[in-house]
């Protein structure tokens, strides 16, 4: 017997359908998971357990999360995905949602974000006031770059066009305390998004848009790592950076 994650879904008030449901897999399998205290399901639905209990898979699964450890130096690289759109939204949603520390929100135009996650002002509003920093980088929309870039993608909605969307949706929530948004163009090819501890990152390919660029989730482990040194380009970036709005909050540099 999983007494672990029956006493999970216990404490989530989960029942074997709803959790089904959402994992979408039948319910017999959710009940051979509890019951077969051996069976490890595949990553995938280990994941969608997890962020359906909001538990940590090595509590869930111990023996998986053991035989997933690294040691090298590559042991900061929890997933790899061929395209950022292959990333899970509720990945995202989840780092977000637990993030306390740092929000960092470094790429171009960070235009997909408000389309993927549902009331994403407020969320980062209650962040905010929670005391958690909030910050963009976002790229110029009226840079010779930005344009060189559009001539680059030749896709329907002009990265400028993205740039002035995010924008928009900035000037509802600048009054929060907490957020901020800098103009930068040293992440032009490389989008760097950090949740605390945690961090999405995709380098742009040559012709291609953002959902198409290869995708790391990193989690630090080491200083002077792969996170740590990801994060000392966006902080570099960030200070070079020109602020959106003049009169930016105080102690956001």
């Amino acid at each position: 017997m999983n007494e672990a994650l029956r006493n999970a879904m216990a404490q989530a008030r989960m029942s074997d359908r709803q959790l089904a449901e959402s994992c979408g897999v039948d319910i017999k399998t959710v009940g051979r998971w509890i019951t077969e205290g051996g069976r490890i399901p595949r990553s995938r639905h280990r994941w969608a357990v997890c962020d359906a209990l909001g538990e940590e898979e090595s509590v869930l699964w111990p023996a998986a999360a053991k035989k997933a450890i690294k040691v090298g130096p590559d042991r900061e690289v929890v997933s790899v995905y061929p395209y950022r759109s292959g990333c899970p939204a509720s990945l995202w949603r989840s780092l977000i949602t637990q993030a306390e520390r740092e929000l960092t929100f470094a790429g171009y135009t960070n235009y997909f974000l408000w389309l993927e996650q549902a009331r994403f002002g407020t969320a980062l509003r209650r962040k905010a006031a929670a005391g958690c920093r909030v910050r963009f980088l976002v790229g110029n929309p009226d840079s010779d770059l930005t344009r060189a870039r559009e001539a680059e993608e030749e896709v329907a909605l002009p990265l400028s066009t993205r740039i002035r969307v995010t924008l928009g949706e900035l000037d509802k929530i600048r009054a929060q305390p907490g957020i901020d948004a800098r103009f930068s163009d040293g992440h032009a090819y490389l989008s760097v998004f950090r949740f605390d501890d945690d961090m999405i990152v995709t380098p742009l390919l040559t012709h291609q848009v953002g959902h198409d660029a290869p995708t790391l989730h990193l989690r630090r482990h080491q200083p002077d790592g792969l996170f740590d040194r990801f994060a000392s380009h966006v902080e570099e970036l960030w200070t070079r950076g020109t602020p959106v709005w003049e009169g930016a909050h105080d102690g956001q540099a």
